[in-house]
């Protein structure tokens, strides 16, 4: 077990480098990067300017900023290197714990991103408790009542939450919720008067702003696991050792709980390490869509943007994690599944 988890752990090494350097090298080359945001937002106040004044459009307004200039930035921003070399001072920083500085804020990333990662915390842990209390349930009673009107009834309203996207889901929410009945408020994580309320009224106050995100949540990534859950079992409860188990005199429900559920586990705990960097990393659209300032608004704003230290950062945090999941996901199944040994 020791052996494995040490090799596991070497060869998130490569698997980093790798991600890191193809992501690099597409920032590189795309588009849109924070010299040209510059020059497109010098020309918007020049636009502007002339727009109080008459007269011809000169060259120098045509391109407000020089040759030396746009160097200089190249050099400041180190995109006067080449990609490789840009590259390998980039990871040296990171390897020193230095993320870089945002290009559209001019703050550290990592302190950009330790500040978003209680709010996207938060919200990852309860919809991950929910979904994996819902859909486990769900699970079994839809295998244990297949073909069922309570088993045929909650798949078109699984197949109704699979087929919408959570942030569409959200959408529709406020329109209803917020927009129409007013009953919960339009976005964010506090009332503006959050600081003057008790400690109770705080409790609420979040749980209030809370609901709606969390129904987002839950209804876009449930269906999968519900009919994992479902169709596991049902293989189980198919199996020959069940059925012996059922002709030795066990009751069905012994077979269910003491025998098949174990085992209709053991897909659900392949998947389960994947959700760290679900969790910390949060849902671009959907904490757009309810202006919640976690790491998937950051994110989503630093793609927009062109942000491309902080949209590095935000992939360092999450690749690891990531990685580090698939590891915590192959222990679940060893716990989970005592025929797997780690050799």
């Amino acid at each position: 077990m020791t052996a494995y988890l040490i090799r596991r752990l070497l060869l998130i090494i490569p698997t980093f480098l790798g991600i890191t350097v193809l992501v690099f090298i597409i920032t590189r080359f795309v588009p849109g990067g924070p010299i040209e945001r510059m020059i497109l937002e010098a020309q918007q106040m020049q636009s502007s300017e002339r727009g109080r004044s008459s007269g011809p459009v000169s060259e120098s307004q045509r391109q407000p900023l020089s040759a030396d200039q746009i160097d200089l930035l190249k050099a400041y921003y180190g995109l006067d290197q080449p990609v490789l070399v840009s590259y390998g001072l980039w990871m040296k920083k990171v390897l020193s714990g230095d993320l870089g500085v945002s290009t559209r804020y001019y703050e550290p990333v990592w302190d950009m991103i330790r500040d978003r990662i209680p709010i996207s915390l938060y919200f990852g842990l309860i919809s991950m408790i929910l979904v994996y209390g819902i859909c486990i349930p769900l699970g079994i009673v839809k295998a244990i009542r297949h073909r069922s009107g309570f088993d045929n009834f909650s798949s078109i309203l699984v197949f109704i939450g699979y087929a919408i996207p959570g942030w569409v889901i959200g959408v529709l929410l406020l329109l209803v919720f917020s927009a129409t009945w007013e009953i919960f408020p339009l976005g964010g994580l506090i009332s503006d008067d959050f600081e003057d309320l008790t400690l109770l009224q705080k409790t609420a106050d979040i749980l209030w702003h809370t609901t709606l995100p969390l129904i987002a949540y839950v209804a876009g990534s449930f269906s999968i696991l519900t009919f994992l859950m479902k169709n596991s079992l049902m293989d189980n409860l198919a199996s020959d050792y069940v059925r012996t188990a059922i002709a030795k005199g066990l009751s069905f429900r012994q077979a269910v709980f003491h025998h098949a559920l174990r085992n209709s586990l053991i897909p659900i705990a392949t998947s389960f390490g994947n959700n760290i960097s679900v969790v910390l990393t949060g849902s671009f659209l959907i904490e757009n869509v309810f202006n919640i300032n976690g790491m998937g608004l950051l994110g989503y704003e630093s793609v927009i943007d062109r942000d491309y230290p902080v949209v590095m950062g935000i992939l360092v945090v999450s690749s690891l994690l990531f990685m580090l999941g698939n590891i915590l996901s192959d222990i679940c199944v060893a716990l989970v599944d005592p025929r797997v040994k780690f050799d």
